[in-house]
């Protein structure tokens, strides 16, 4: 990595750190009572949870009263958190493009991956395409180091760029075949054909830009490829080694958007660091209001939010030009339901931090008549550079976020 910017030789004339920006779904969200502030605005109380990152109070902000229009069915909404699509419980669901993605398509040809998408424990994406095309999670944190500091050698690279020239050309076959059909189909049947082509082209572009970076030489970094945990019991671990990852993908400019799904429901019990262990964590989010149950969740969830924090450390840690890496990466971070124990779908809990923001506020919306989350997803994309108004079921910005 390069060195930090050092005012003796033309600091003041350096370019300016890039935007960026990180999504985080934490899978089974949080209970409520201890999540939320009891106040609101910049001298809100800090509620149990928010303690675990009050050294970042003024570089978060708080929401309540928030959630997406339509978008039902408990879990199924992971795959909506990002993209506000409604009703995704329903067979007849289409999805469509995710936030990371709209931002990826403006800035995502200036680094070698246009974006990252992560996962732990076998989840879904959170990153859809333009055709509402789910993109695929990296889901180790091992795999993830060597695809952005591993450089192959001449062999390994002439053969990569060979397969991505085969796709390619695959691809320009599928392309013809599909405009020889779309004059023999109806009108709908061609509204879904260039919906496909559309997607076919978004690949294309990929390829292109995956060919001219394969032949660049990947970034030295001193930090040694991680020993990603094989037992999905050690969660929290594969947590803390993902947030890792991201920093340094921030850090050497790999990219400049992540998305990370936080695969709770499928992770069998979560071991601590002290040595003890609780059984499955979505059926403790099922606690039924049980002490016992309750108890154990409120663990994990303190666990979840320490890590938070430790990442929130990590970004300010990076000094860059103009700021720290966390001044300039917007970090969402929250769930697609509001109360895992009844799978409801509003009053979504919802943090963003970093990015350049005036923060250090709860911003508190009507409970039983949220605003739409997209809201700050409109925000997000301006603060990203990207001229926009407007965003899946928003219906502007949202008031008090500046």
């Amino acid at each position: 990595m390069g060195l930090p910017v050092l005012e003796s030789f033309g600091a003041a004339t350096a370019t300016p750190a890039p935007k960026r920006m990180i999504a985080i779904n934490q899978d089974l969200g949080f209970i409520p009572k201890l999540f939320f502030p009891k106040t609101e605005g910049r001298d809100y109380e800090l509620s149990p949870y928010l303690e675990k990152i009050a050294a970042h109070r003024n570089q978060f902000t708080i929401f309540s009263g928030l959630s997406h229009p339509g978008v039902d069915g408990g879990h199924r909404a992971d795959k909506t958190f990002l993209t506000a699509a409604p009703h995704p419980g329903r067979a007849s669901f289409r999805n469509t493009i995710s936030l990371d993605q709209v931002m990826a398509n403006e800035v995502g040809h200036e680094t070698r991956f246009r974006s990252l998408s992560l996962g732990i424990n076998d989840v879904r994406s959170l990153s859809y395409t333009q055709a509402g095309v789910e993109i695929p999670t990296i889901k180790s944190a091992a795999e993830l180091y060597k695809q952005m500091f591993l450089q192959g050698d001449r062999k390994a690279m002439e053969a990569q760029l060979a397969r991505l020239q085969r796709k390619g050309s695959i691809l320009d076959v599928v392309m013809g075949q599909s405009s020889d059909l779309s004059k023999r189909v109806s009108a709908s049947d061609r509204e879904r054909i260039d919906q496909f082509q559309t997607a076919v082209r978004s690949l294309e572009q990929r390829l292109t830009e995956a060919q001219a970076w394969e032949a660049r030489p990947r970034p030295k970094v001193d930090e040694a490829m991680p020993e990603y945990p094989k037992d999905k019991k050690e969660f929290f671990e594969m947590v803390r080694m993902m947030n890792d990852m991201s920093r340094l993908a921030f850090q050497t400019d790999s990219t400049r958007v992540i998305t990370l799904f936080l695969g709770s429901v499928r992770t069998p019990g979560i071991n601590f660091e002290d040595g003890r262990s609780v059984g499955g964590y979505h059926n403790l989010s099922h606690h039924g209001k049980d002490e016992a149950k309750l108890k154990q969740l409120a663990e994990i969830e303190v666990g979840q939010m320490e890590l938070f924090g430790e990442l929130l450390r990590d970004l300010q840690g990076v000094e860059e030009t103009d700021g720290t890496l966390l001044d300039h990466t917007m970090v969402l971070y929250g769930c697609h339901m509001g109360d895992a124990n009844i799978h409801n779908n509003s009053n979504l809990p919802i943090i963003l931090a970093g990015g350049g923001y005036r923060h250090g506020q709860h911003l508190a919306f009507h409970q039983d008549h949220n605003k739409p989350l997209c809201n700050v997803y409109v925000s997000m994309l301006q603060k990203m550079g990207i001229e926009s108004d407007r965003f899946a079921s928003s219906t502007g910005t949202l008031t008090g976020l500046a």
